[in-house]
């Protein structure tokens, strides 16, 4: 299903090279990152608990789209990534954005960073199996989501 939603909207926003994803700034990957993901959080949240008051789903995607939480699965999805996408976290993470929200880490901030850049790669590049797959790995483990559906 989440699938289908991304193939539709890049659909309508046309196709992008993947050595031209490459040399976009990490901070615009990261942006389109965090959209995409906070969309695939909020979904699954819906799914999840569909008779939850949108109070408690506000709550809940809170959980995961803070930036302590984005750099804790960060840290679990890291042994697992390939060589191009550590490099992407990486140049997400050193990327300065003049910005740290008062209630983050600045370390956990930059990595969160990281995370949100490689979302937004494997999301411009078109890679849905593997943007899949470390979405859904993002959502397992180690905080409670009750029955958490799994796109694949």
């Amino acid at each position: 299903m989440f699938e289908d939603v991304l193939n539709d909207i890049k659909d309508g926003a046309g196709d992008f090279d993947k050595r031209d994803v490459t040399l976009l700034n990490p901070l615009v990957l990261a942006y389109i990152g965090d959209a995409v993901y906070e969309m695939f959080v909020r979904t699954v949240v819906i799914m999840s608990q569909p008779e939850s008051s949108v109070h408690k789903m506000h709550m809940k995607t809170t959980e995961f789209v803070k930036a302590h939480a984005q750099f804790e699965i960060l840290k679990r999805i890291s042994p697992d990534l390939t060589e191009e996408e550590a490099n992407i976290v990486r140049r997400g993470r050193n990327c300065k954005s003049g910005f740290v929200p008062k209630n983050a880490d600045v370390v956990e901030y930059r990595m969160a960073t990281g995370f949100e850049a490689l979302i937004g790669y494997l999301y411009m590049i078109q890679n849905n199996k593997r943007l899949i797959e470390m979405l859904n790995l993002s959502v397992s483990g180690e905080h409670d989501m009750g029955d958490v559906p799994h796109f694949i």
